[in-house]
């Protein structure tokens, strides 16, 4: 057995190590990713040939969390690990986009990336090494790959910049990135903030390159000590020069001329393209037509490429006419679904959100039960992306990732700006009904106007812009462009969002496909970003300036109160009898849970009067009975020599026949009490050895006047 070991050392003295040649050796390329004791096991496999017809790269990537790596069980009936969670579908898609753009563009056989995470100790944080761990098996196997990569997390933490934080760091960052690169240069970023500059971003990701470089260079290391130099040889496509060379020559300047048209209407830039194709493959004899249809699809694809391309570079002409820095046509408006506790419609060009909001209590919290991970979740935002919202004619089945990613986005720009304490589970709905653009950054805009509507009182209004890039001589010929459309993201070679308040960024995502790009051009697009979403923020202010002062009518109502945490069994009771009963009988629900050396109640109700009465029931269970107070008094029980009343919940005295009244009672019976019967109380003492309490009804009421003696 010949294991390899290579040792990487942080600037704070901690080591990564990667092995190889001990475990899964059957797959392509095995290695185990080791920091303390958090140890990630990740393997690549790829077949030899690709499968017929396949022009596209079928690159799978799963990050899995075991639960025994930190010697828990899975909930759920079957004990067992199931479908990913979105934790872990939201790493293997960062994991994907850093690798995804470096496979040879002509390679197309299925490959397998999988990073398990086998180990773990709860300090380290695994997810910054998944790509660390893909990368080096890519590395040690024969799989063509132009890498190797590395990803880091870096977060600012009381002002200092942390690489790879713990846990508890993580805890008091105001900024959290996962940044992926090569040796030379950064392929992709994603993370969150505080409201951060443009600025503070730009060195944030310079200090994660720098460590992604030694990274690199000991991947590169490792590959040549494995003796994997040498990638395996492939054939996965078959070229036709002379159809490339004739399909040019007939189309490009047609095609050219469709780009600098400036058409705005997405579907009609798209049925004149086809129309180009179309034209020509009818100059073809059919059957070689039809034998040579994907290839005429791909070099045409190439053709309204470089076309669309060199239209901005030379001409300064997108294809809907705008300038780089102009944002398309914006309308928003707010309470268009009446029955909803929050909506709003936001419209960008051919991009539309249609969002909600919904407000609920303790008892709608998400439950998060991950390997790393237990707790709860009180701000949730789902986004939905249906086939119709790009015109196409397919079914809908589930979420899919793209789905999550582009939600989990969503909710980093928002969810800062949620109040701290707020009683309220908030779940924002984004549905996407045209899409033609980024309808992530919609989706944070109509998210922001809905909260809003809502009468959530968020901190600020959030927007978002996605930001493009055309370039050529590695960056030196370049234009960045401002809300980007569908085709100038597919075409072009960046894909970068920014959300932000008018005070800083709150989150963003970048996808790199070129080589070479310069800081300077990042630092232009993020500049420009601060621009475009300053815009849209004031278009946005114009349809709702600040939170409405209150709820809809029809929002659930809730008021907080806290208790000494040694009364929390005696509001909840024997098996839950006592809430359950005040729920019953107030019509409010009622939470309750323990917080520090207090007990935080939520009381929620869709009416004031039952939430008045629960705040009553519960003050009165907290309360301690106090000599000389007036109570309102439930009769419990008769007895001979008085009744027993309920003063207090949990709390019952004695109301002796001669406290009823003045007057004098001859027996219970002509005393006029019954149970149930509510009467008013006052406390006259409580016996200080034995806790009894001493009640009196009688003076409550006015004392008769004395007869005169005659």
């Amino acid at each position: 057995m010949n294991v390899i070991t290579k040792t990487i050392t942080m600037g704070d003295g901690r080591e990564i190590t990667i092995e190889t040649g001990k475990l899964a050796k059957q797959a392509d390329g095995s290695v185990m990713v080791r920091m303390g004791d958090t140890m990630l096991l990740a393997t690549v496999c790829a077949a030899k040939e690709a499968l017929p017809d396949t022009d596209f790269m079928p690159l799978s990537v799963e990050y899995k969390e075991k639960f025994a790596a930190f010697g828990r069980f899975p909930g759920g009936f079957l004990r067992r690990e199931g479908r990913p969670s979105d934790y872990e579908i939201l790493i293997s898609r960062l994991v994907d986009r850093a690798l995804r753009p470096l496979f040879p563009d002509d390679f197309h056989a299925e490959t397998f990336v999988n990073v398990m995470l086998v180990s773990a100790d709860g300090k380290d944080m695994p997810d910054a090494l998944a790509g660390l761990a893909a990368s080096a098996a890519l590395a040690v196997s024969d799989v063509p790959f132009n890498g190797p990569i590395s990803e880091v997390r870096v977060a600012r933490v009381d002002g200092e910049f942390v690489v790879n934080p713990t846990f508890e760091q993580l805890g008091n960052a105001d900024m959290d990135i996962i940044v992926a690169a090569t040796l030379d240069n950064i392929m992709m970023v994603e993370g969150e903030m505080k409201e951060v500059s443009e600025e503070e971003l730009l060195e944030a990701m310079k200090i994660a390159h720098e460590a992604i470089k030694v990274h690199c260079k000991v991947q590169l290391e490792l590959m040549e000590d494995v003796g994997k130099t040498q990638k395996r040889e492939y054939c996965h496509e078959e070229n036709d020069e002379e159809l490339e060379k004739d399909i040019r020559e007939k189309t490009y300047d047609k095609v050219y001329a469709l780009a600098t048209a400036c058409n705005a209407d997405k579907h009609s830039r798209v049925e004149n393209f086809e129309a180009v194709k179309a034209e020509y493959i009818e100059t073809l004899d059919p059957e070689v037509a039809e034998e040579k249809k994907d290839l005429i699809d791909k070099y045409y694809h190439a053709v309204e490429k470089e076309a669309m391309r060199r239209s901005i570079l030379d001409e300064g002409k997108r294809l809907d006419g705008r300038k780089t820095t102009e944002i398309r046509p914006i309308w928003s408006e707010i309470d268009c679904l009446p029955g909803a506790h929050g909506s709003a419609i936001f419209t960008r060009g051919e991009t539309q959100s249609l969002t909600t909001v919904t407000l609920g209590t303790k008892q709608d919290e998400k439950i998060i039960d991950e390997a790393l991970n237990q707790g709860t979740e009180r701000f949730l935002l789902h986004y939905n992306f249906p086939p119709f919202s790009t015109g196409e004619a397919r079914p809908s089945r589930g979420v899919s990732r793209r789905e999550v990613g582009h939600g989990n986005l969503a909710f980093r720009a928002l969810k800062t700006m949620i109040p701290e304490d707020y009683p309220y589970v908030i779940r924002v709905v984004s549905d996407i009904l045209e899409s033609n653009g980024s309808s992530s950054m919609a989706t944070v805009c109509a998210g922001t106007l809905a909260l809003m509507d809502a009468g959530v009182q968020i901190k600020k209004p959030v927007s978002g812009i996605a930001m493009g890039l055309i370039s050529e001589n590695k960056g030196k010929n370049f234009a960045v462009l401002s809300d980007i459309l569908g085709d100038e993201d597919h075409l072009g070679d960046m894909d970068f969002k920014v959300t932000g308040t008018k005070d800083g960024i709150t989150a963003t995502q970048m996808d790199i496909k070129v080589d070479g790009l310069s800081y300077e051009i990042l630092e232009k697009a993020l500049n420009q970003a601060k621009e475009g979403r300053m815009y849209i923020l004031n278009k946005m202010k114009e349809t709702i300036a600040e939170p409405r002062e209150d709820l809809k009518p029809h929002a659930p109502r809730i008021v907080v109160m806290f208790v000494p945490k040694e009364m929390i069994g005696a509001i909840i009771g024997p098996g839950g009898k006592i809430i359950q009963a005040m729920q019953v009988e107030t019509g409010a629900i009622i939470s309750i849970e323990e917080i520090g050396d207090q007990g935080r109640v939520e009381i929620a109700a869709n009416n004031k009067a039952s939430i008045d009465a629960a705040v009553r029931k519960i003050k009165g269970i907290v309360a301690t009975p106090e000599v000389g107070e007036t109570y309102e008094a439930k009769v419990k029980s008769i007895m001979p020599y008085g009744c027993f009343v309920e003063f207090l919940p949990g709390k019952e005295g004695l109301l002796h026949i001669s406290e009823i009244d003045w007057k004098r009672i001859e027996s219970m019976e002509t005393s006029g009490l019954k149970e149930n019967d509510i009467i008013e109380v006052k406390l006259l003492d409580i016996d200080a050895r034995t806790g009894k309490f001493k009640l009196s009804r009688k003076a409550l009421l006015p004392r008769p006047p004395r007869e005169e003696k005659k």
